[in-house]
């Protein structure tokens, strides 16, 4: 007889294995062998499966004998045997809460959970089933079961629908998408496609994959530093409808309105996961940029001046931005390749939100005329209008 040992205890090898007295065998299918009971439902389920016929038909009786309240504590074991889990979970004539605590042990093998998923004519159990997402995402072949069993309610066969949608049919659509991209050249969308957007439609990462220029080996997270993680946290449905008008109010006054194309772009991206936001300030084109840089988070706007395709039209532009982060202007203010820019430094001068430390460093770098402007803008801090006009100061000689 092929059966699996799960019992460490010597007298169950020996009467599993035939090696014990037929005398033996026989008291522990009657089940009066003085046995913990673990280890007797075990010998007891060995013993079904035997030649002899009488230790058989002892064993499948004592087994049916056994008291519910007995059977529910020793399935609730993680020391009970999958082959005892496996025999019971075929049963059809068990209360319901002893199939769920079967169903949720451990040690239950997921081909028996499969097959009862199939055959159980109980769409209550059908559902307790789909409410393990995990098992079901581990065991595809469970929620095949679940939705063509002619049992199955409409909570069951919904739940195992969306995750079969969302963790299969998603992920089979989104690599036959990032494929399509590879084929066309487009290295960097496949790999954004491939590597996240779980938040976004197939369609909706198609079309943002299409605004992806940096692959993977070009981009640099180091700047992520242990102080941002607090920050990674997902918006509610009315802070991103707060966060698309922001947007699209900025960029109405700055290009004169938008078009539809350009709300459907709001949209799209807002619809992704911060996490997904910052890969894609990282990896994006222009156009994500320009939108994201006015993301209200400040890890997402400081992603974009990491975008190494970003060009110094772009900065000089955020340079000037009065919504820009705080945080990000410092950054540009400390980066030597933008510093030796002088329409940069200057817009970040001339910009009351450039932290008062970075400001007055750079207003040693303006020329003359510049300085004394800054001395009479009233649009920026007084301290930094009259640190403008001690040096222009000084440089007339006055």
């Amino acid at each position: 007889m092929n059966f699996e040992i799960n019992s460490a205890n010597p007298a169950v090898k020996a009467i599993i294995t035939g090696t014990a007295p037929h005398p033996a065998r026989l008291a522990a299918a009657r089940g009066i062998l003085p046995l913990p009971f673990n280890d007797l439902l075990e010998v007891l389920v060995a013993l079904t499966q035997n030649d002899d016929a009488e230790l058989a038909e002892n064993a499948l009786s004592t087994l049916a004998s056994q008291d519910s309240n007995g059977l529910q504590n020793a399935f609730k074991s993680n020391e009970v045997a999958p082959q005892v889990l496996n025999f019971y979970a075929e049963r059809e004539d068990l209360p319901g809460d002893i199939y769920e605590t079967i169903l949720t042990n451990p040690n239950t093998p997921t081909a028996a959970i499969v097959k009862f998923a199939r055959l159980t004519k109980s769409g209550e159990l059908l559902e307790f089933i789909s409410f393990n997402q995990q098992l079901l995402i581990r065991t595809p072949a469970i929620i095949e079961a679940i939705v063509h069993n002619p049992y199955r309610t409409a909570e069951a066969e919904r739940r195992a629908s969306e995750i079969k949608r969302e963790f299969f049919e998603k992920e089979r659509g989104a690599q036959q998408i990032a494929d399509e991209l590879r084929a066309r050249g487009q290295e960097a969308a496949a790999e954004f496609v491939e590597t996240g957007g779980t938040d976004l439609s197939l369609e909706d990462a198609l079309f943002l994959a299409e605004h992806i220029v940096v692959p993977d080996a070009e981009t640099d997270d180091s700047w992520l530093s242990l102080e941002y993680i607090e920050e990674f946290y997902e918006e509610t449905v009315e802070q991103r409808q707060t966060i698309i008008s922001k947007i699209l109010g900025e960029i109405s006054v700055e290009e004169d309105g938008f078009s539809n194309d350009r709300i459907s772009m709001v949209n799209r991206l807002m619809r992704m996961g911060m996490k997904d936001r910052v890969r894609l300030a990282m990896k994006g084109d222009r156009e994500a940029r320009n939108i994201l840089i006015r993301d209200p988070n400040r890890i997402v706007a400081q992603a974009v001046i990491q975008n190494p395709r970003i060009t110094e039209q772009e900065i000089e532009k955020i340079a000037a931005m009065r919504t820009a982060p705080e945080e990000v202007l410092r950054q540009i203010s400390i980066n030597r390749t933008f510093a030796r820019n002088y329409t940069i430094v200057h817009n970040l001068a001339r910009n009351p939100r450039t932290p008062f430390a970075n400001a007055v460093n750079i207003l040693a770098r303006l020329q003359l005329h510049d300085l004394t402007a800054i001395s009479k803008n009233r649009n920026v801090s007084d301290a930094v209008r009259r640190q403008a006009g001690r040096l222009a100061a000084a440089r007339t000689g006055r």
